[in-house]
């Protein structure tokens, strides 16, 4: 078997949702090196306008990958994955995995062909979420919600203080006016962070599908190609990176640790 452990793997958010992608990641490859970085001086992505993400993205990344030295990059942004990928990986020479809506497996899961999309507004909305609608469940019916304030509420969540049960279900509201709903896609990677909250305001019990295990398998695919070109080394200190100084960072600290992010830095972008 090829040897990955001293790989070096950077999970890029515009905040913390993409720790829900860092954490299927260690379980799959705990070995790595990780480096989380949050560009949360342009928190949030969902609602920022197709040309300013471009162009943010790209040079919030090439910083980090100067910084890190990293093997391979992980989207961990729905918002962003959705645009910037082909520009991203035309421009970089290390692998780029992106993080899309589980629209595909929720098709293939959903007994009664009803399926709930919940993410941020500019994911549900962009063509290429519904192109992938299209591709893979034109024979389901398909009700998108997106909220930019359940965002914003599991960032919270992960600074101590808990989604409102009752704001969570006036959100998820709409995706139950169908009876036969039986699975919901988390169309943003903040959403795994409380899936738990969801599921307590959920009217009923339905299959919650996210991103997460599909992009663990892909990644160790990746590693397990791209390592046989690559010098075995040690992995150091894990870190998380942001690109603004926040007051509030520190009551994420105890949070990163349980995501074995020990050290936090800064850079600025």
């Amino acid at each position: 078997m090829t040897n990955t452990a001293a790989a070096k793997i950077l999970v890029f958010d515009s905040g913390v949702g993409g720790l829900s992608i860092l954490q299927a990641l260690q379980q799959a490859l705990p070995t790595c090196e990780y480096h989380y970085a949050s560009d949360n001086r342009a928190f949030p992505y969902g609602t920022k306008n197709t040309g300013f993400l471009l162009e943010r993205v790209h040079s919030v990344l090439q910083g980090l990958i100067d910084k890190t030295q990293a093997d391979l990059i992980v989207v961990a942004c729905n918002t962003a994955s959705t645009l910037v990928l082909p520009r991203i990986r035309q421009h970089f020479t290390i692998p780029v995995v992106g993080v899309v809506p589980a629209i595909k497996p929720a098709a293939q899961q959903s007994a009664t062909a009803v399926i709930g999309l919940l993410g941020t507004p500019g994911t549900v909305a962009r063509p290429y979420t519904k192109a992938l609608i299209e591709e893979f469940a034109s024979g389901c019916e398909v009700t998108s919600v997106g909220s930019a304030e359940l965002v914003t509420m599991a960032e919270q969540a992960l600074r101590g203080t808990p989604p409102p049960r009752e704001k969570l279900s006036a959100i998820l509201k709409p995706l139950f006016a169908d009876s036969r709903l039986d699975t919901i896609v988390l169309a943003c990677t903040h959403f795994p962070l409380i899936k738990q909250h969801l599921i307590e305001a959920a009217p009923r019990a339905v299959n919650w599908i996210d991103s997460g295990e599909a992009i663990a398998r892909r990644v160790s695919f990746l590693l397990a190609s791209e390592s046989t070109r690559k010098p075995h080394r040690q992995a150091t200190e894990n870190s998380a990176i942001f690109t603004a100084d926040s007051a509030d960072i520190d009551l994420l600290a105890d949070a990163l640790k349980t995501f074995m992010l020990n050290r936090i830095e800064y850079i600025r972008l």
